[in-house]
């Protein structure tokens, strides 16, 4: 035998003796504790799904699931230390609906949003909420509309949590569809943009309904409208915002779970599947009914599909608006 043929030997020997490892510790998965990387920090609506869900998954997996949060950013923070963690699946990442957004509103990422991972669930899906102080004079969408077409009244203005936030672009998809000319005003979080909404500082927001449903309950605000494509459960008799006036007005906030590309197929069926599982336990959804969320607990492809066309929706909301951060 040549000595050509003998290093090909024991090359074709040494692809396969690892292919077999791999398949042996896919096999085995999970083998030790899973961090889950959350893209926000401690306490928000993102953080409290995580702890939610965390648990529950341990005990489908047998092994423990650890929350991390990485916040900072609008998730990018978070987002790069999970794109650099092994592909192994014993790092996962709860990301939001900045996953998509980000793509569209900065040109420079530590990271590529579709290459460098690899989606597992779509977990739920919040609608925002069209909120406005209580004493505010507007009760409907058609009457935003209408201030926010006047030439000779005085300027509408809108809060958000910071520039790019959800409630930002929530606000400017609403300016595209509607015609409207609502001038945005940034804060540095959701909790003070939302106190400013209720004591009348800012008239409107379009909220997400998760942190701000609590606020309606009890008339520190109003609600006009939802932003998602039916009536939320939580609120049957709310409308649409689309079916309000504005056809076509989607804005979600969404939490799934992504891995590292290059996770093994196998291990990410099959986190995917116990994912699924958790959501239909009866105590979670009773956590997730409870804030207006709507639990999907999709296939890996679903997801795929879904994080490319929020992507290319906001791409098109961000180009058209002229909004970018970098």
């Amino acid at each position: 035998m040549t000595r050509l043929n003998t290093l090909a030997r024991r090359a074709m020997v040494a692809v396969g003796a690892s292919l077999l490892a791999a398949a042996s510790a896919t096999a085995a998965y999970p083998e030790r504790p899973i961090t889950m990387i959350v893209t926000y920090p401690p306490g928000g609506t993102v953080d409290a799904v995580a702890r939610l869900i965390a648990p529950k998954l341990a005990e489908k997996l047998g092994q423990p699931v650890v929350v991390e949060n990485r916040g900072g950013a609008g998730g990018m923070i978070g987002g790069a230390a999970a794109a650099k963690a092994q592909p192994d699946g014993y790092t996962l990442m709860l990301d939001a609906s900045n996953h998509a957004q980000n793509p569209a509103l900065h040109s420079k990422m530590q990271f590529d949003t579709l290459k460098d991972f690899a989606p597992v669930s779509l977990l739920l899906r919040v609608p925002n909420v069209l909120v406005v102080t209580p004493s505010s004079p507007l009760r409907t969408v058609a009457d935003l509309i209408k201030a926010g077409k006047a030439k000779d009244g005085p300027p509408v203005y809108f809060a958000s949590a910071g520039p790019g936030s959800a409630q930002h672009l929530g606000g400017e998809l609403f300016n595209l569809l509607a015609g409207t000319h609502l001038v945005h005003v940034a804060y540095k979080g959701g909790g003070p943009a939302m106190i400013d909404v209720m004591s009348g500082q800012v008239p409107v927001m379009f909220a997400s309904m998760g942190s701000s449903w609590t606020h309606v309950k009890n008339g520190k605000l109003r609600a006009i409208a939802v932003g998602g494509d039916t009536r939320s459960l939580a609120a049957p008799d709310l409308p649409t915002i689309a079916e309000s006036g504005v056809p076509g007005y989607q804005s979600y906030e969404w939490n799934a779970v992504f891995a590292p590309a290059g996770t093994p197929a196998p291990i990410i069926e099959q986190v995917s599947k116990a994912l699924a599982e958790v959501l239909k336990d009866p105590g979670v959804k009773t956590v997730l009914d409870g804030i207006g969320a709507e639990p999907i607990g999709s296939t890996p492809a679903e997801l795929e599909q879904f994080r490319r066309a929020e992507i290319a929706k906001w791409q098109k909301v961000a180009q058209e608006a002229n909004l970018k951060l970098d």
